[in-house]
């Protein structure tokens, strides 16, 4: 197969490749080489899915309602005997799991949705500040543009037929006033970007022009159309019109347009804060793995990734295994989005779930039908409170975790529109999971994406090459084969390294 990562095979589900067999809880820590933290349980421990008093479904925001939480039906239904009370924690089959787990395409959503439910702020900021923010408000021209009529070329500004006397002196410069006129018969030196003179016939490039200085005459070489080579006053835009609406992302090209039609700052969205928190004691921070401590994957690549996304990231914190600073963390962050990494699944020292239940978060969604990475979840700490993703900690399923919760929740956020859905034919034969969806790294060559290799729950070596995951359905497709995809967001943005405008 071609691929720009090969040496092991796009296999079914099952395989290595592909994630772990039917059934089977997809979790891990950091790195390729984690040991499985969670112990040897038959999957999730069954709890009350509402961490609060609240009825979940109920008290989603009018922007969210008509989507499932993880305890409504469709996403997985929890007990109704236990609100109001202590989460039940007792051993599901691996079957039930599954079976409760929220598809793919509705948590996507779900989380989308509850982003844009929040409410936007904005604030002004000075042009070198806005780079990467949303607009909040349009950006509306304050000027015609251009605001006067301009040579579009160095050369001769002429008037009437030829050939014309040629008027000494240096000529027109931009960002001089506007001159004398010109009377029909004469030609005058002129620069690109210089004001018209009022009533001139057209712009002359110098490539197209002879000058004859003997008899102090300039004769064109080239048929003259009249306003050739000017920008007439307003060609670009009209005062007032609008130029970019709100939800615009602040590119170096809108700086450019809103300096041009003379602003100083714009209205934009605050960038979201997000505050990462790594769990697991058995991580390092640098040097080789040893002893059973293994590097950690995550720490470093969550903030880019995040910022890249357009989001203000802090510092990762490192909080190891530890329920009560997991549980001082989440209620002290100010932030509007938290990401946990691993502590998701039911192993004895995965205290994501337990601390919250214990601080009456609501959580959204429990387990989602995709591999790598169904794990994950979605909770809100309280109400109007900051959103968590819980990030499975295996790293290809952490990326799952991300493209799945994290990413369209940010987007709403931070007032940014979706990118329209397109699809592409697959290569080749990619194997789907029997139930559940698959996120697959690919590269685009001509016309089609190519499935690479390195694809496992606890592998990067494939996403690192990549610039985009298929989304491939149960089941599997064959080659040439429509399939959605998710785009990287660096993909588009080379060679830019800013955090995509960040």
């Amino acid at each position: 197969m071609a691929s720009a990562a090969s040496g092991s095979p796009v296999g079914p589900a099952a395989s290595a490749g592909a994630g772990p067999a039917p059934g089977t809880p997809d979790r891990g820590a950091t790195s390729s080489s984690t040991p499985n933290r969670s112990g040897s349980g038959p999957g999730r421990p069954s709890s009350d899915t509402r961490f609060s008093d609240r009825p979940s479904s109920d008290t989603l925001p009018p922007g969210i309602q008509g989507l499932p939480s993880a305890g409504a039906p469709g996403a997985g239904t929890a007990s109704s005997a236990h609100q109001g009370s202590p989460p039940v924690r007792a051993h599901r089959s691996a079957h039930a799991h599954r079976s409760e787990a929220t598809p793919w395409d509705r948590a996507r959503a779900l989380a989308e949705r509850l982003g844009r439910a929040a409410p936007l702020t904005a604030h002004r900021l000075p042009l070198d500040r806005s780079l990467g923010h949303v607009l909040a408000e349009a950006v509306v021209a304050l000027t015609d543009l251009p605001s006067f009529d301009t040579s579009a070329m160095d050369g001769w500004v002429v008037a009437g037929p030829g050939p014309w006397t040629v008027r000494a002196g240096e000529g027109l410069l931009a960002g001089r006033a506007a001159g004398e006129l010109l009377p029909d018969g004469e030609a005058l030196r002129i620069a690109t970007g210089a004001r018209i003179p009022p009533d001139a016939t057209a712009v002359i490039r110098s490539e197209h022009a002879r000058f004859d200085e003997a008899k102090g005459l300039l004769h064109a070489t080239r048929d003259v159309v009249p306003g050739q080579d000017i920008r007439p006053r307003g060609q670009e835009c009209r005062s007032g019109d609008e130029l970019l609406p709100a939800g615009t992302v602040v590119t170096p090209p809108v700086l450019g347009l809103a300096a041009a039609a003379g602003y100083d700052a714009l209205v934009a969205v605050p960038r979201p804060r997000v505050d990462i928190f790594v769990l697991g004691d058995e991580l390092l921070t640098a040097g080789l793995p040893h002893e059973g401590l293994i590097r950690d994957a995550l720490g470093p690549m969550l903030g880019p990734w995040l910022r890249a996304l357009g989001a203000d990231v802090a510092d990762p914190q490192r909080l190891g295994d530890d329920a009560g600073a997991l549980r001082r963390a989440l209620t002290s962050s100010d932030a509007d989005l938290i990401l946990t990494t691993g502590g998701t699944a039911a192993g004895p020292v995965d205290h994501v779930h337990p601390v919250l239940a214990e601080i009456g978060a609501e959580l959204l969604v429990d387990g989602v039908a995709v591999r790598p990475g169904h794990p994950m979840l979605l909770a809100r700490l309280a109400e109007g409170g900051p959103c968590l993703v819980g990030l499975p900690g295996n790293p290809l399923a952490a990326v799952s975790g991300l493209l799945t919760l994290a990413e369209p929740l940010l987007r709403g956020i931070a007032g940014r529109s979706a990118q329209e859905p397109y699809r592409a034919p697959v290569h080749e034969e990619v194997h789907g999971h029997p139930h559940d969806t698959r996120l697959v790294p690919v590269v685009h060559r001509d016309d089609r994406v190519v499935p690479l290799h390195y694809n496992g729950p606890a592998m990067l070596r494939g996403i690192a090459a990549a610039d985009g995951l298929a989304v491939v359905p149960p089941g599997g497709v064959r080659s040439g084969t429509e399939v959605e995809i998710l785009d990287l967001p660096w993909a588009s943005a080379t060679p830019w390294t800013e955090g995509c405008f960040t």
